[in-house]
């Protein structure tokens, strides 16, 4: 709308983002896909990748034999007509990413949990399967699956409504026309009202950055233009239909909410890869803002590469959430301590039937009833209102999207009813300034101690901003031992020790360093010299959290300083570290 336009326009552009840009061809196409393939069904060789577009993309053959068997429903689907869904894959090392700069500049204002992960692709699909007297198989079945990094599933997911069904009708030539759009994007810069068009269609959204508040999106309004071209506005880029993914396993929204909490072993069964894959993504999206930082895959096939580390006996399940749709998983996956199993998704008439939590010896085939199968014990109480609330939003038919809404924000206050103490906690191991001292190394955090954050929870704990009673002491215990409490506390401490390097830096920076330099000797001020340039170096490399000026005033001490050396002594350091 025109209030976030306008607030957004505030944002300039990152430097050196045209430069950038004004690359080669096909160096925009690749800031949003990695590329386009084409998928169909050979009857001596099955499933081929038949067209990869632009014909320069590189994949290896492990990655297009997983990109073939992921990008088709199991054959017990019995998917006929179009279906979409989407699907996450390892890339394989090695590869040198282009254009590396310019998304990892952009990746930098993104909210954690839209940061890209180097190490996977998503695959989005749209799968054709009609009857087709012609050929020998009688059916008609190919896949357009778009290849990203990015994980924008209702961006791709809107993409290939739009080109599919034209694509299937038509042919290559169709296909390097939609490539050559996707070519003249602007980048995926997070904030601002970016607008993408698509074979005479314009798409208008807005990229989430790290400081909107969570909960909230500046609303992307449909501008009535004048010209010929019809414009959508994306409510989302990434958002699932929260409502209808969870509606299945209703009663255990807090349970699962847990479970992905504390990186639990997690096996979706569903009928088909469009309602694994989108039960998949909404388990990892309920723990936002907090980044789940386990491996999942929101379609998951016995074909795929990681089959056999995924299914092993031998060792305790890993912390991973897959969705599978193939009958074969009921018995491979039996030892898993999870199990989510769900029918067809369809809306609720009325209202949901209670479904018990099963024990896990139940669950002896696929066509066992929908629920959770676990033995897990929820650490805190149930939260009797929003089931209620969600109740009374089927009775009164309120739309899904704002039943949403309503469990987005639910799940959005449990997280942050749960994270607030642990980041109250962490900013306290924060050195105060005073310790700065320009003249000796920035100094170093405390150590995270388990007992001292215990001790915090008795007057600042969750309960000042959360009524939910239960075991919040077994919870954290059991949080602090899984990979999304080191992803999380990682980060933290990264932005924590860059802000002590931004701190010790303007510390310096307050020094008159050309007044120290005259009272040491030669080799002292070198030395300085030298370390002040590294500091620059640095600051730039890590982009640490600097003010420009501070860095520009760093910049006149050291020339200020090597001015008042020598001349062959100034001949030397004009030359080193500005390369």
């Amino acid at each position: 709308g025109a209030g976030a336009a306008a607030g957004d326009a505030v944002l300039a552009e990152p430097e050196g983002l045209d430069k950038c840009l004004s690359l080669l061809p096909w160096d925009r196409f690749s800031a949003w896909l990695h590329c386009v393939c084409v998928v169909g069904f050979d009857l001596e060789l099955g499933q081929a990748v038949e067209v990869i577009y632009p014909p320069h993309s590189k994949l290896t053959d492990k990655e297009k034999t997983n990109i073939c068997y992921l990008s088709f429903p199991d054959s017990n689907s019995g998917c006929l007509g179009d279906t979409q869904f989407c699907f996450r894959f390892r890339r394989s090392p090695g590869r040198k990413l282009s254009l590396c700069c310019l998304l990892d500049q952009l990746d930098r204002d993104l909210p954690v949990y839209l940061k890209k992960d180097s190490a996977y692709y998503y695959g989005y699909v749209y799968f054709r399967q009609v009857r087709d007297k012609s050929l020998k198989r009688g059916y008609f079945q190919k896949s357009l699956v778009l290849i990203s990094k990015l994980p924008y599933v209702h961006l791709f997911r809107t993409v290939l409504k739009q080109i599919a069904p034209e694509y299937f009708e038509k042919s290559e030539a169709f296909l390097e026309a939609v490539c050559s759009d996707v070519d003249r994007w602007p980048p995926p810069v997070p904030g601002k009202v970016l607008q993408l068009p698509i074979m005479g269609v314009i798409m208008k959204l807005r990229i989430p950055t790290y400081r909107d508040k969570p909960g909230t999106a500046p609303i992307v309004q449909n501008m009535h233009q004048a010209d010929a071209q019809i414009s959508v506005a994306l409510p989302t880029v990434h958002e699932v239909d929260l409502f209808r993914c969870f509606c299945p396993v209703f009663f255990h929204i807090q349970m699962l909410w847990e479970l992905v909490l504390l990186g639990e072993p997690l096996v979706v069964m569903a009928p088909s890869p469009s309602e694994s894959s989108e039960t998949v993504l909404a388990l990892v999206s309920c723990i936002s803002p907090l980044k789940y930082c386990s491996d999942f895959r929101p379609y998951f096939t016995i074909h795929d590469s990681e089959f056999k580390e995924y299914t092993t006996r031998t060792q305790a399940p890993p912390s991973v959430i897959l969705g599978v749709t193939n009958p074969f998983f009921a018995k491979t996956l039996q030892h898993w301590p999870h199990i989510v199993r769900i029918g067809d998704i369809k809306l609720p008439g009325e209202v949901p039937k209670q479904v018990k939590v099963k024990k896990l010896k139940n669950l002896k085939t696929l066509d066992s009833k929908p629920g959770v199968y676990t033995s897990y014990k929820p650490y805190l109480n149930k939260d009797e209102e929003i089931v209620k609330q969600l109740q009374k939003g089927v009775q009164q038919k309120r739309p899904t999207e704002a039943q949403s809404v309503i469990l987005r924000r639910y799940f959005l206050e449990l997280t942050e009813s749960f994270i607030i103490p642990l980041e109250r906690y962490v900013a306290s191991l924060m050195p105060l300034q005073k310790c700065i001292s320009p003249w000796k190394s920035p100094p170093l955090l405390r150590q995270f101690s388990q007992d001292d954050f215990m001790k915090t929870l008795e007057k600042a704990g969750p309960q000042l901003t959360s009524g939910l009673k239960g075991d919040w002491i077994g919870l954290y215990r059991h949080f602090l031992k899984s990979p999304n409490f080191d992803g999380w506390f990682r980060s933290r401490q990264k932005e924590m020790t860059q802000k002590l390097e931004a701190l010790h830096l303007e510390a310096l920076c307050n020094e008159n360093l050309v007044f120290w330099s005259q009272k040491h000797t030669e080799v002292e001020t070198v030395d300085l010299v030298l370390k002040l340039k590294n500091k620059l170096l640095q600051a730039d490399r890590e982009h640490l959290p600097v003010k420009t000026d501070t860095l520009k005033k760093l910049q006149t001490h050291i020339n200020d300083i090597i001015l008042a050396l020598p001349d062959d002594l100034q001949d030397i350091l004009l030359k080193t570290g500005t390369t």
